[in-house]
């Protein structure tokens, strides 16, 4: 009986939602930034399957159903764009010039420090597109032979650090501009960062949400030269 529920693609698709319902409630409950949902289903999952010794095969029976949505969840990116046009041609120039910088900094760094310490090419492409929303660095990654799932981590970890250290460290360069400090978080930051965002206030969430499509679209053509 247990086999046949750990075989089922059911199994893997119940434990990551209910995992991410934990830790929906456990950030609600806390309201600590370090408790992000994200962050606390991935540790569970990891949990539950080194404690009761389950094969990850069984889990990604299901699990990797979740992921067949990465795909049309990074098309619908497009709808931010759309629903924030008015902002967008305002602030065209600013937005453009801030994401391609912020492009050119993240995977610029990543390169030379993976080159600086002799990383392998699999791992320095799977770090590489570590500042873009999950589906975009996956496919990222991939393509140019790294691997997917050190691709999302890095993804997580630049995110939580973004969404953490954000208010601080625009306090420390002085960026009083709301359009800068959205631009900065979603650069940087993708989504975990935008909810930050969000909360610091409107415009830097709307701006946020603007960077991650245009920083997707940039880092994707960034990555056809590299």
């Amino acid at each position: 009986m247990v086999d046949v529920i750990l075989t089922s693609p059911f199994f893997g698709l119940t434990l990551s939602a209910a995992a991410w319902c934990a830790g929906c409630w456990l950030q609600k409950k806390s309201g600590l930034l370090l408790c992000n949902p994200l962050l606390i289903a991935v540790a569970l999952i990891i949990a539950v399957l080194a404690v009761f010794r389950i094969p990850y095969a069984s889990y990604s029976a299901g699990g990797d159903l979740i992921k067949i949505m990465l795909g049309p969840v990074t098309a619908v990116l497009a709808l931010n764009i759309y629903n924030q046009r008015a902002t967008l041609k305002e602030n065209f120039l600013p937005v453009l010039a801030g994401c391609l910088a912020g492009c050119l900094t993240s995977v610029g760094s990543t390169l030379a420090l993976c080159r600086l310490f002799h990383v392998d090419e699999a791992l320095t492409a799977s770090l590489m597109p570590k500042s873009v929303t999950t589906a975009i660095a996956m496919g990222i990654a991939e393509s140019h032979g790294g691997v997917a799932g050190i691709a999302a981590a890095a993804v997580m970890v630049a995110g939580i650090t973004g969404a953490v250290f954000a208010p601080l460290f625009a306090k420390l360069f002085h960026i009083a501009e709301p359009v800068a400090e959205g631009l900065a978080i979603g650069a940087c930051s993708h989504a975990l960062g935008t909810t930050r965002a969000i909360e610091i206030g409107p415009v830097q969430g709307a701006m946020s949400s603007i960077a991650i499509c245009v920083c997707g679209i940039i880092t994707s053509i960034l990555a056809l030269f590299l």
